[in-house]
């Protein structure tokens, strides 16, 4: 068997932490949308909270700083010369805006002061979906 490289090893870590980072941006404004239904203060309110606060805080949050370690390191390997790869880091950043927001949405929940319906969460659970198909996009066919 042939030894591992640095580069594979990086990059095999890079996939997994997106793959944990995405599962976590799909599933969240999900339970947000089961959330948005349910009575501030009752016992439902308070294991939707706990179960939002816990995927942030163990999955998402560690998955998002390891995509940017791992793939930092990848892009100074190959290069920045690359369009394709510009515009791949500007949808990385969108994601990585859609995070936060996210992180905004939970804490409102928090306070009791969810701004949003069921259907808006329903729909902004898409965003992520639509990033990564244009994501995977430049990184396989590199267009530019």
């Amino acid at each position: 068997m042939a030894e591992i490289e640095l580069y594979d090893l990086v990059k095999i870590l890079h996939i997994v932490s997106v793959i944990s980072w995405l599962a976590g941006l799909l599933y969240l404004p999900r339970i947000f949308a089961y959330h948005a239904q349910v009575t501030v203060g009752s016992e439902t309110d308070k294991i939707f909270q706990t179960m939002e606060r816990k995927l942030l805080r163990y999955i998402m949050n560690p998955a998002l700083i390891m995509v940017f370690i791992f793939g930092f390191y990848l892009a100074s390997e190959i290069g920045f010369e690359f369009i394709w790869l510009h515009i791949k880091l500007t949808l990385v950043a969108i994601l990585a805006i859609y995070h936060h927001l996210l992180s905004r949405w939970r804490k409102d929940f928090e306070k009791g002061q969810n701004k949003h319906s069921q259907k808006f969460y329903r729909i902004i659970n898409e965003v992520p979906m639509v990033l990564i198909i244009a994501i995977v996009a430049l990184v396989i066919l590199k267009p530019f």
